[in-house]
């Protein structure tokens, strides 16, 4: 397996993909680093926003301290205090997330203490979470990308959009059970993950990091150093690579290794994609050769694979990959399906656009329709990016599109559960750690940072009253009102 260190980790400001190495056989298909990266990295080569250390207050003296020492600077997210007691700790089996007592696993291997960081985007726990998460969301540059000259309008932006959010978003939170199951399911595929590395002869302590909500991907950094962890690999829940994904949590790790001696001199490895690997597609394969088999005439049945969808400018002119890595990881699925004897029509589609930009197409609610205008009887979705369940399965596809499939003519709806922990995928997660180990190497910190140019008053007070008006006409022109309405509401 090809893996990537922490300073290779974050592709180049244009992220090529000309290089690409295509794998069109699943027969011992590596994870493998997508795009060209360089040797060493400077956060001041990017094109874009940088996302800022999510965290600028908390429970704990640690994140307290260095918040103030300036690691965890600017703008972070909003929080609360965990009601369910600490935040860090770990179960007797090693696995560390939230909970109240600190357990480590007694085992050692060759390799030293051995940490596994899962990344994953997070969800709310309860309703009264819902508008703070969103916030946290939509204040990440790489989520929502400004114009530098209007990049701090990036927290009232949030706000706006997470308050005009947040009741449509609690309704279909409602709708599932009152929040987001995504906590509860990455902490069973952590434990998960280290059963199988014990049973590999392994002994790791795992680690559960979340962008956006608890436990946040911070709060498990600092039991990582707590630990004394002498070498780490970085397994990010996103098969495909997106700068939206796995890149904005790998920034907000880089912007605290980089800052703290420690974790600088640690050797990490970093596995930026896996959609390729031969476990994950058969595990894929699998669930969709289960489900087609419930429909009275499976051949019929349409496969129909729904991608997290990301704005057509991160393609286009940030050079992200995810685009091409989803088509080829379709690509790969339908090749093993097809050599079982399934040679069932198919189609990808992208949901969950936000805001009036325009998204990667062709898009899930149109193409549903049409299907169902074309005479497509029997559908079988699949939610091919996400590998645990959460609002845009249970509530997204399972409600709203299965609503819209059946209204438009689809009479046999099914839909592929996430593989969650399905044992031949965690297996094969195991696996790349496994093989991830050997390619560790301490990150590369750069102290050469361009110089911030000398603070004008005047030149500053100009651009935040002229930026100012501009974002006023902006949010109350009708146009803009139009949009938050249509896409954001």
């Amino acid at each position: 397996m090809e893996a990537t260190s922490f300073s290779a980790a974050l592709p180049h400001t244009a992220l090529s993909v000309s290089g690409h190495r295509s794998f069109r056989t699943c027969s011992r298909v590596r994870s493998s680093v997508y795009v060209p990266c360089q040797a060493s990295l400077d956060f001041h080569d990017f094109d874009r926003p940088v996302s800022q250390a999510s965290l600028v207050s908390g429970s704990g003296s640690f994140l307290r301290r260095n918040a103030m020492n300036g690691v965890l600077k600017h703008c972070g997210p909003v929080q609360k205090r965990n009601p369910a007691g600490q935040i860090f700790s770990a179960a007797s089996a090693g696995v560390c997330t939230s909970g109240e007592n600190l357990v480590e696993s007694p085992a050692h291997v060759a390799e030293g203490k051995v940490g596994v960081l899962l990344l994953n985007l997070g969800g709310p726990d309860t309703l009264n979470d819902v508008q703070p998460f969103l916030f946290n969301l939509f204040a990440d540059p790489d989520i929502i990308r400004l114009p530098r000259p209007f990049q701090f309008l990036q927290r009232p932006l949030a706000q706006l959009i997470s308050v005009l959010r947040a009741p449509k978003s609690k309704e279909g939170y409602a709708a599932i059970g009152g929040g987001s199951p995504l906590r509860k399911i990455t902490d069973e595929q952590a434990h998960a993950i280290k059963m199988a590395l014990d049973a590999k002869g392994l002994a790791a302590n795992i680690y559960v990091g979340m962008r956006y909500w608890y436990p946040f991907t911070e709060e498990a950094v600092h039991q990582i150093k707590r630990d004394r962890i002498s070498k780490l690999v970085v397994l990010p829940l996103y098969p495909q690579f997106s700068i939206s994904t796995t890149g904005s949590s790998l920034r907000v790790l880089q912007n605290i290794f980089r800052q703290d001696t420690f974790l600088s001199r640690l050797p990490v490895s970093i596995i930026q994609s896996w959609y390729q690997r031969e476990g994950y597609v058969k595990s894929m394969a699998d669930l969709i050769v289960h489900e087609l088999e419930k429909f009275t005439n499976p051949k019929e049945v349409m496969i129909f694979f729904s991608a997290h969808g990301v704005p057509v400018s991160y393609v286009e002119n940030a050079g992200d990959p995810y685009k091409d890595q989803m088509e080829e990881c379709i690509d790969l699925i339908m090749q093993e399906l097809k050599s079982r004897g399934v040679d069932n029509d198919h189609t990808l589609a992208y949901q969950s656009r936000v805001g009036p930009v325009q998204w990667l197409k062709p898009y899930t609610d149109e193409v549903l329709v049409e299907l169902g205008q074309k005479g497509v009887k029997s559908l079988l979705a699949v939610p091919v990016s996400f590998v645990s369940e959460h609002i845009e399965t249970l509530e997204e596809i399972d409600m709203e599109y299965k609503e819209l499939a059946l209204e438009s003519g689809i009479e046999n709806w099914g839909r592929v559960p996430a593989l969650g922990c399905t044992s031949s995928f965690i297996t094969d997660l195991a696996d790349a750690v496994i093989e991830a180990l050997p390619s560790a190497t301490a990150m590369s910190i750069s102290r050469s940072a361009p110089e911030e140019p000398d603070f004008d008053p005047l030149r500053y007070a100009v651009k935040l009253f002229f930026g100012s008006f501009l974002a006023f006409i902006l949010f109350f022109s009708p146009k803009v009102i139009h949009a938050f309405r249509n896409h954001l509401l």
